[in-house]
């Protein structure tokens, strides 16, 4: 469980800081060769370059996710039983 939480931390701290550096990177220049287009194509390359970037990000974790072994998860029992119950017609079940 740690594992997949650290993946997670991991790809939400990605999810904001990338987006940023470009958004700023694009403002101070950092990126050569971009700085003899207008301000407002700037903003606009920036901002889709921003938008790509989580996109991109969002993939990336959706395939660690679909990566992660299936057999080392094992479901509760007694919460297996209590979903079972509660879709039985009339097993309606106050779950703790």
């Amino acid at each position: 469980m740690a594992g997949v939480s650290r993946k997670f931390f991991m790809a939400s701290m990605f999810m904001w800081i990338l987006p940023i550096a470009i958004l700023y990177g694009f403002q101070h220049d950092w990126f050569p060769g971009f700085s003899h287009i207008s301000p407002h194509s700037q903003n606009l390359l920036s901002g889709l370059l921003a938008v790509v970037s989580v996109n991109v990000m969002l993939g990336f974790y959706i395939w660690m996710a679909m990566r992660e072994p299936t057999d080392k998860h094992t479901p509760d029992p007694a919460f297996v039983a209590q979903a079972k119950a509660s879709i039985k017609p009339g097993g309606a079940h106050k779950l703790d």
